[in-house]
C-alpha cells in the first residue's frame, strides 16, 4: 500500500517531469502553465500566499540556499524544494518531514562555473507547486 508520503513524492515527480523539460516556455508564457507552476508574479487561484510559498533563493559563490518562509506542522507544510538547472536537470532535492523540519531550508552546490538561469521549487501540501527563478 502507498504511504500518503510515497504519493506526495511520486505526484511532485511527475508535475515536475511535465514542467521540467518546458521552462523556458515557462518563463515566456506563465499564463500557459496557470494552474500547475504558481510564481510570486503569477500565482493564480492562490493569491496572497507568494510571500509564504514562492520559494526564496541566495546565492554565495556556488552555494545556494533556497528558503521558503513557511510554517512546518503536519497539517501544512512544504513537502519538497528542487534545484533545477536551465537544461532542465535537476542539480539538488530535498524532502522535509514536518514532524523533524522546523523550516523549509535547503542548501546546494551549482556546477562548477555554472553561469545561466536556474530554478527553485516549493511544494506545499495545500497550497501546489511554486517556482523563482534566479539568474547567476
Amino acid at each position: 500500500m502507498t504511504t500518503r508520503r510515497d504519493f506526495l513524492k511520486g505526484s511532485l515527480l511527475a508535475a515536475s517531469s511535465m514542467t521540467l523539460g518546458t521552462f523556458a516556455v515557462a518563463s515566456a508564457a506563465p499564463q500557459s502553465f496557470s494552474g500547475i507552476v504558481y510564481t510570486k508574479s503569477n500565482p493564480g487561484k492562490w493569491s496572497g500566499k507568494a510571500g509564504s510559498h514562492a520559494p526564496l533563493i541566495s546565492v554565495a559563490g556556488s552555494k545556494v540556499t533556497i528558503t521558503t518562509a513557511h510554517p512546518m506542522s503536519q497539517e501544512h507544510y512544504i513537502v519538497r524544494h528542487t534545484l533545477v538547472l536551465e537544461d532542465g536537470s535537476v542539480a539538488g532535492a530535498k524532502t522535509f518531514n514536518p514532524l523533524q523540519d522546523t523550516k523549509a531550508v535547503s542548501i546546494f552546490e551549482l556546477p562548477a562555473g555554472y553561469k545561466s538561469k536556474f530554478y527553485a521549487t516549493s511544494f506545499c501540501n495545500l497550497h501546489d507547486f511554486w517556482m523563482t527563478e534566479k539568474q547567476v
